[in-house]
């Protein structure tokens, strides 16, 4: 039987695509301050919604119990509570729907020997990442839960973050099999573009302390952060000692996350330059076409963002652009690795 078949690589695709969602929906959930309406983890019946009356108001009744509800939302009537009820129901159902997807198709696989020992380990990487991801979504929702009725902005990084990573990797395996022969690189510029994608995972994971801290929903001003301001001063004076500003800052976090913007692009667009001198083949000419269209894309998204006081379908929308961007990084990354 011929090992890593385009059954694997459908496999591995399908996770792709459902990992996607998972981050969508993720937004919209972190978006609607939705993510602290479920203050328990059951991984069984946890998958079924209130039912009827009586479940509803027992779960209302439970999301009453803690600070959220106690601090912000205590003007709640049952049915708001449906509303953010519904987005953190559905995010947690999809991250199990995904575990069973990578889950039931790799032990198939496994018995029926249809994996090479490479794929097999990648495989197995690919697990754990999901199964720290599950962790870390519950030990994010833990941190709301005690005296501060939102979630550490640090563990909300963690979270989105892995889940970026996790997906990279699967669409890095899934390009293993599907592009499987090797041919000479060009050390230098393959390093070019790891560091680009690494700039790219940094202001991801700055993006999400944008998104934890609630930062977007202050000086919404562009390219100044405030009337005549390219910095304002709250960006150093917020907190104490001074480097907590650029980690737990809104004013710092904001600042940082809108500088890295013009580092991502002037790399990517160096990047795009400096191939220009190399004997590209298609794919790797159709991946830094594509990485730079995206990149203007996911720019104007962050500028509009920032514009209109993040609406919702706009920051879900820009978190989707970052998603697509680390796509083609990863892909482009690839193109020029094997």
């Amino acid at each position: 039987m011929k090992k890593d078949n385009k059954k694997v690589i459908y496999w591995l695709l399908t996770g792709c695509i459902l990992i996607f969602i998972m981050v969508v929906v993720g937004g919209i959930t972190r978006l609607t301050h939705s993510g602290l309406s479920i203050s328990n983890y059951k991984l069984i019946s946890g998958t079924i919604p209130p039912m009827n009356a009586v479940e509803w108001q027992e779960a209302f009744d439970l999301y009453k119990q803690y600070p959220e509800y106690q601090k912000l939302n205590n003007q709640f009537t049952l049915e708001d509570f449906k509303d953010i009820y519904f987005w953190e129901w559905l995010h947690r159902v999809i991250g199990r729907f995904i575990g069973l997807v990578f889950l039931i198709p790799f032990l198939y696989f496994l018995i029926t020997k249809q994996l090479s020992k490479s794929t097999l380990k990648k495989a197995i990487v690919l697990l754990c990442l999901g199964s720290f991801q599950g962790f870390l979504g519950w030990y994010m929702v833990k941190s709301g839960l005690v005296d501060n009725p939102d979630v550490s902005h640090y563990r909300l990084a963690a979270h989105l973050t892995t889940a970026f990573i996790t997906f990279a990797y699967t669409f890095w395996v899934a390009l293993d099999l599907m592009f499987p022969d090797k041919k000479a690189i060009n050390n230098a510029f393959r390093n070019l573009i790891r560091w680009g994608l690494f700039i790219v995972i940094v202001q991801i994971i700055y993006g999400a302390f944008v998104a934890g801290l609630d930062a977007g929903f202050m000086h919404n001003h562009w390219p100044m952060m405030s009337e005549g301001k390219f910095m304002h001063e709250t960006v150093y004076t917020e907190q104490t000692p001074t480097y907590k500003n650029f980690i737990e800052g809104k004013s710092g976090v904001q600042f940082v996350h809108r500088i890295l913007a013009f580092v991502v692009v002037g790399f990517i667009l160096a990047i795009y330059y400096k191939s220009k001198k190399l004997a590209l083949t298609n794919y790797q000419s159709k991946g830094l076409n594509l990485l730079v269209v995206i990149l203007g894309f996911q720019f104007l998204l962050g500028v509009f963002t920032i514009l209109l006081q993040v609406p919702v379908w706009l920051g879900v929308a820009h978190q989707v652009g970052a998603f697509f961007l680390l796509s083609a990084m990863t892909f482009t990354l690839h193109r020029f690795s094997k």
